[in-house]
Order: C-alpha cells, then sequence, then structure tokens
C-alpha cells in the first residue's frame, strides 16, 4: 500500500508543471507554417513545437508576390490534463514571413534531435547570395540555452563561408573557400581554423538575437560574429 501511494505522489508532483501553465490555444488569424515533436526535458512524454504567422506586420513592404511581411513565433508545448500548455514562446528567433531577396524561396524546418530544439533558417540576401543559420538549444538548470551554431553564407560563384561553434566546448570552426566562374579571376586561397573560445556563460534562447555577438578570431582582423 505504501508503495501504492508513494508512485500517486511521484506522479503528481511529476505532472504539476505542466498543469500550471497557461493553456494554450491558437492565437486569432494566426497561420500554422511548421510542427516538430520531441522530448526535450528528459522526462520521457513528447513536446509540440508550432510555428505561425501571426498577424502582426514586421514592415510595410510587400515582397515579389505581392504579399505582407508578417512576424512569425513558436510556441513549446507541454501536454497536460486539460489539453495543451504554454511551456515557453519565441518571437526574436524566427525572421518574419518576408524577410530576403526571394522570400517564396526561405526554408524554414524545426526539429528535436537528442532531446535539444533545432532551428534551420535560409534565405537570398540578394540574387546571388544564399544565408543559412543553425541554432540548437537544450533545456537545462530550468531554462533553454542556445548549445551550438552553424553559419553558412555562400555566392554562386564566389566563396562559401562557414562559422560553428560548440558552446558545450568553446570548439570554433572558421572555414573559407573561394572560386570563381570567370577562368581569369584570381581566387583567393582557402582557408581553415579551428580553436577553443572560452565563453563567459551560455545564452538562454530568448535573450539570443541573431548577430548580437562576436569575438575576434585569432590571428585575424576578422570578428566572429553570431
Amino acid at each position: 500500500m505504501r508503495l501504492i501511494f508513494l508512485f500517486l505522489a511521484f506522479l503528481s508532483v511529476t505532472s504539476l508543471p505542466a498543469q500550471n501553465l497557461k493553456n494554450f490555444s491558437v492565437p486569432k488569424s494566426y497561420t500554422q507554417i511548421a510542427e516538430a515533436k520531441g522530448d526535450l526535458d528528459k522526462d520521457g512524454k513528447d513536446e509540440t513545437i508550432l510555428i505561425f504567422n501571426t498577424n502582426i506586420k514586421a514592415s510595410d513592404k510587400q515582397n515579389l508576390e505581392g504579399t505582407n511581411d508578417y512576424k512569425r513565433v513558436f510556441y513549446i508545448l507541454k501536454k497536460g490534463n486539460s489539453g495543451l500548455k504554454v511551456w515557453n514562446e519565441n518571437s526574436t528567433l524566427l525572421f518574419s514571413s518576408g524577410f530576403g531577396f526571394y522570400p517564396s524561396d526561405n526554408t524554414l524546418e524545426i526539429n528535436i534531435k537528442n532531446n535539444c530544439l533545432i532551428i534551420e533558417q535560409q534565405f537570398f540576401t540578394n540574387s546571388r547570395h544564399t544565408q543559412q543559420y543553425k541554432h540548437t538549444f537544450r533545456f537545462q538548470n530550468g531554462d533553454f540555452y542556445l548549445i551550438g551554431t552553424h553559419d553558412h553564407f555562400e555566392d554562386t560563384c564566389e566563396f562559401s563561408f562557414t562559422n560553428e561553434i560548440n558552446f558545450s566546448t568553446g570548439q570554433v570552426i572558421v572555414d573559407r573557400e573561394y572560386s570563381s566562374c570567370d577562368d581569369g579571376t584570381k581566387v583567393p586561397e582557402n582557408s581553415h581554423k579551428e580553436f577553443s573560445h572560452k565563453f563567459p556563460a551560455l545564452i538562454k534562447m530568448n535573450d539570443f538575437f541573431i548577430g548580437d555577438h562576436k569575438f575576434k578570431v585569432p590571428g585575424s582582423k576578422e570578428d566572429f560574429v553570431f
């Protein structure tokens, strides 16, 4: 009897966090554009991630297809007794629906792998340049923290640049590859650097803004921006 009581008490305690969260309902005029499921806090239960185009304008511009530019938001949801509950939400990590040169060709993917949340975004900065971001977040110490970044910037003819950080180990990669569509053009030498950098602290997901952080690349005048 005592074992049954302890088991029921354990179940009630472990279910409390989800029950204390506010109920989730799709905000009026929001349009869902992506979904993922997986276990983020290692409790054996899947969380649900939903991404929406909001009804809030990010700018007054219209893209090439004549559609407006709207902000995006994603929700991390837990399953409670009365349905889905809002565990976390973020509207600063995702680029808007009309962002970039060819918004209709933008890609946005969200996945959960190894109990980590992975967000990938790609867009054109102009007719020749593509920018790809991959950010990995892990739930620890009661919050979501950035533990990995991958930044790839490419020109169709001239270069392919990759920057990576593993915040758990401090390992940094800076890779530069050059090429040319013109046989008569002198192409710079490729370069590849791997080094360790001491980061003062992990960054919380809701405190992170792409491009707001930087440090000097050793032996170079170049800044590593992330």
